[in-house]
């Protein structure tokens, strides 16, 4: 199984930044205005659509207001397995997020690589206006 983890460093606020993630339904406006163009909402996931035409279910495993962590799984796609957690550290006057995610099979980690540094840099330059 692959992994690759993600570590964007922002300067908006840990509470800031954290209120953004834990916005499931608003990753197309909060989040990653740009890399997510619409962001539906329904029982137990979302449907998000991506600006290349896709769109992917996204099941919410957990979400952990004490730790700020926001985990999820992907239904659709490349993958035969998925998963994804994002979680918000202080980190001086800013934060990071710390973007994690496991798949199969490993053949996709350049796509996905890619996928996941244009969403770092859609996180980077919305999260700042928080």
């Amino acid at each position: 199984m692959a992994t690759i983890v993600k570590r964007i460093s922002v300067r908006a606020s840990a509470p800031a930044v954290w209120d953004a993630v834990r916005d499931i339904g608003a990753l197309h406006t909060r989040l990653v205005p740009g890399f997510v163009i619409d962001t539906r909402l329904e029982p137990g996931a979302r449907l998000v659509t991506f600006a290349n035409g896709a769109t992917i279910r996204e099941p919410i495993v957990a979400l952990d207001e004490a730790e700020r962590r926001l985990v999820w799984t992907a239904q659709g796609g490349q993958t035969r397995h998925y998963n994804a957690s994002a979680q918000v550290f202080a980190e001086g006057d800013g934060a990071v997020i710390v973007w994690t995610v496991d798949f199969l099979p490993d053949e996709a980690r350049e796509a996905i690589d890619a996928a996941m540094t244009a969403g770092a840099a859609a996180m980077k330059a919305a999260l700042p206006r928080h």
